[in-house]
Formats: structure tokens, sequence, C-alpha cells
């Protein structure tokens, strides 16, 4: 068998966060292992020269994404997050910083050309800012876009919408005007067991009445003599109403006479003879 490549096909995590550690020193505030993969937090101002580090001296020589996450109830809310490769080892690890919407973190262009993209990525979707980055312009979003997408505490609908105005020729914004409000989809199935009150199901919980009212009397319920007696009062005159009224209802004599309609030219009167449509010559 010809082996094509020194690499691993799986490789292992065993010993490389011990030694990645013992590697960063100072510069390390957390390591651990989560879902089968490595991840170091690193000092904000630190993040350059460790990266560097995991560059030249443990072979990660490619940097294949930086992402953002958003925290909102942190002093400080975003999580940058680095994901390193080793091509030699066939290996991954994750270097996370974190920073606030006011504290900037060291760009890392100067280690791999490919980070300008992603870390204007990062900045148009969070607002996080990298110093050091000459060309930090926002690449995803419109051109005057306010606000950042990827923030939890960003509207869902967002601010503005566009739409191309016929009567302008052009795309213009407006207030967003949604026709019905957001609505929010859990996926649960009631047959399955819901862990939420469905409509109606909120009854089942009342306790029955110790005690049901009952009705001794006739008078609790409304009925008796009396009633019976306002009941056959008559209180409108009955079908077809000519009984009882007083209202003349004589038909009025006719405003005027109309003129006899004048008898139908021709001899034929039957509408089947009258409907045929005549021959050619006639």
């Amino acid at each position: 068998m010809t082996v094509l490549h020194s690499a691993p096909r799986f490789a292992s995590n065993e010993g490389v966060k011990d030694a990645l550690s013992a590697a960063l020193g100072a510069m390390l505030v957390d390591a651990h292992e989560e879902h089968g993969e490595i991840l170091l937090t690193v000092k904000r101002d630190s993040i350059e020269d460790a990266l560097r580090l995991l560059r030249d001296e443990h072979e990660y020589q490619q940097l294949m994404e930086i992402a953002g996450v958003d925290y909102p109830q942190r002093a400080e809310r975003f999580e940058v997050v680095y994901m390193l490769l080793s091509v030699t080892r066939n290996h991954r690890v994750m270097v996370k910083v974190t920073a606030s919407e006011k504290t900037p973190v060291p760009t890392v262009t100067t280690l791999w050309p490919n980070a300008g993209w992603l870390e204007r990525e990062v900045f148009d979707l969070y607002g996080v800012l990298f110093e050091g980055n000459t060309d930090l312009r926002r690449i995803l979003t419109d051109y005057g876009f306010e606000g950042h997408p990827f923030r939890k505490d960003f509207p869902l609908t967002g601010y503005h919408e566009l739409r191309y105005s016929e009567e302008e020729k052009r795309v213009v914004y407006e207030p967003v005007d949604l026709p019905q409000d957001l609505r929010q989809f859990d996926f649960m199935s009631p047959w399955e067991g819901a862990d939420y009150v469905l409509p109606g199901d909120e009854k089942a919980a009342t306790p029955p009445v110790a005690e049901p009212k009952t009705t001794d009397k006739p008078g609790e319920t409304g009925a008796g003599a009396k009633a019976d007696e306002e009941a056959a009062d008559k209180v409108s005159a009955g079908p077809p109403a000519e009984d009882d009224t007083a209202i003349d209802e004589t038909a009025p004599e006719p405003t005027e006479d109309r003129a006899d309609r004048p008898a139908r030219e021709g001899g034929t009167s039957e509408t089947k003879s009258a409907t045929e449509p005549k021959e050619k010559g006639e």
C-alpha cells in the first residue's frame, strides 16, 4: 500500500490540550475539550502572538474561518473564534477571544491574508472592531445599512425595508410594514406530549364544584304564574297582520295611462318560427 501523506486519517486529541496550554503560557485564559475539539481562550491583546506561535511552532498552517458569537448578558458580549487547521497533522483547534462593542481586537492580517475578508464579515454582522485592519468595510449588507444584523438585540424585522418603486423607477427605503405580527413556532407535537397548555386544557385542572347549586322554588328559575301571564299578553299583531292594524293598504290609483303597444308587423307570431334563420334570397 502506497502512503500518500504522513498525516493520520483520524487525528487524536490526546495530549494536545496540555501541550498547547504549556506553549501559550501566560497568554492562555482557559483550555478545555468540547464536542471532540480543543478550545483555547486567550487574552485579547495577545491573539496575534498566540496564533503566530500555533502557526510557526505547532504546524497549524491554515486559518479556515473567523466567526462571531453574541452573548448580550455578558460584560464583554462578543466572542471572536479563530478556527485553525494543521495540514501535516490533520488536526483542528479553535482559539477564542472576548470583546465588547468598544474594545477592538488586534488584526491577524499580518499572519494570514484571508483574515482581512473574514474580519470584515465579523465587523459587518456583529460590529466587532479589528485594530490594524486597513480595509474594515461592510461586506454583506447594503450601502448605508445601519446596525449589525447578527446581534441578538437587533430586531428580527429590521428597521427599514427596500423595494423597487414603479413610480420613481428606483429602489426606495421605507419603514418596515408587516401585514401580520412575527410568529414564533415551537414545532412541538401535542400528540407527543407538549409541555405547554393547549387552548381549553386550562379547565382540566379546575376542581369540581363541592356543592352544586339547585333551584328549589319555581321563582328561582323565572317560571311561574306571573311569567305565564306576561307571555300570554299580545304585544304585536298576528300574521298576516290584518285584523289589528289600522293602516289602509288599498292600492293607489295609477297616475297616468300607458298607450297600448302597437301590433307586431308580419304574420308569424310563434316563437320557434320567429327565431328561425332566414334563407338567402328571402
